[in-house]
């Protein structure tokens, strides 16, 4: 991990996690130029290998974190954020971050169902999802009945957690 990359990381974090709450949108302002500056701070400092690297953590984001939304489970504001962070930190500590945001992500979701009162419905739908028991628009993000949690917040407490473990 670069340390160049912790601010500018906090900084679209927290915008990201800001409007993800209140709108439930990431913004493309923040996130792309964010996501093209990753490539070429990595390639000035450690030039072709730099670069590399770079595309490398863009692309396992983009991969590992595009199954999800390809099956409607997931935004794709959520999807170009880890992939531009993926960016600046490289495949080894996206995994890590990844693994931690899976993990908040499903603590924030069991809490949330929990207060809400619907956590049979979520086992429910979660089941739904991963074995295609449902049509397939029943569980999009799109239907006006799904439930739905930002999930800016998760990645933030991963990717901030996988700073100080990598």
């Amino acid at each position: 991990m670069h340390s160049i990359a912790w601010w500018p990381t906090v900084v679209v974090l927290g915008i990201s996690t800001f409007t993800d709450i209140r709108s439930r949108k990431i913004p493309n302002l923040a996130v792309f130029p964010f996501m093209a500056a990753g490539p070429i701070v990595n390639c000035y400092l450690h030039g072709w290998s730099g670069l590399l690297t770079s595309l490398e953590g863009f692309a396992l984001a983009a991969l590992l974190f595009g199954i999800p939304c390809l099956m409607g489970g997931m935004g794709m504001g959520d999807v170009k954020l880890c992939a531009a962070i993926g960016a600046w930190v490289g495949p080894m500590q996206m995994f890590v971050a990844l693994v931690l945001t899976g993990i908040v992500g499903g603590v924030m979701a069991f809490a949330w169902a929990l207060a809400g009162g619907f956590l049979g419905e979520l086992f429910k739908g979660t089941g739904d999802l991963v074995f295609r028991t449902s049509e397939p628009g029943d569980l999009a993000l799109s239907n006006p009945k799904a439930r739905s949690i930002p999930y800016a917040p998760a990645i933030a407490i991963g990717v901030l957690i996988s700073f100080f473990s990598a």
